[in-house]
């Protein structure tokens, strides 16, 4: 029996393990992983400094993309999107492709506490240079201000982890 390409992408506050469930999971299901802060960091290296700039350079990241996805998708091979999908506005996103690709899909909740989230941001950014940016607790505040956990309506196949 052939299993069906699956759409796996994940939603969780800065710091919570979204980026260490991505790779476990693509191990699992052996699939494609596409990293946005890697992608990010090769085609914009030094460009994202500010919330605007990362909101500037992910869109057309996920513009450029998109296509790219649903052909895998169609060619049935399951990818696994280590892309934030921490807003309704975000996962609209995930929707378009899920629509246009016609897979199954499961979006991984990283239920994380603020102060496991911030411990591990500490922990993660301890041997980087001071001032390297999404490392402090003050840029963790203001991302976090805007996150948006799935609600049921969104219609989206959820599995929940809860952490700390």
């Amino acid at each position: 029996m052939t299993s069906q390409a699956k759409l796996y992408f994940f939603c969780g506050k800065m710091a919570a393990g979204k980026s260490t469930l991505a790779k476990a999971l693509a191990a699992r299901e052996n699939a494609v992983l596409l990293v946005q802060d890697e992608l990010l960091e090769t085609l914009f290296p030094d460009e994202i400094r500010t919330i605007p700039d990362f909101l500037d350079r992910s869109s057309r990241l996920r513009h450029a993309l998109t296509a790219h996805i649903v052909a895998l998708l169609a060619k049935n091979i399951s990818v696994v999107l280590d892309f934030p999908a921490n807003t309704t506005r975000q996962r609209d996103w995930f929707r378009q492709i899920i629509d246009q690709a016609r897979v199954d899909h499961e979006l991984h909740f990283v239920d994380s506490s603020n102060d496991l989230c911030i411990a591990q941001l500490k922990e993660r950014s301890k041997h980087l240079p001071p001032g390297t940016p999404w490392t402090t607790q003050a840029e963790f505040e203001a991302i976090t201000v805007h996150f948006q956990p799935p609600a049921a309506e969104e219609n989206f196949h959820i599995v929940h982890h809860h952490r700390g």
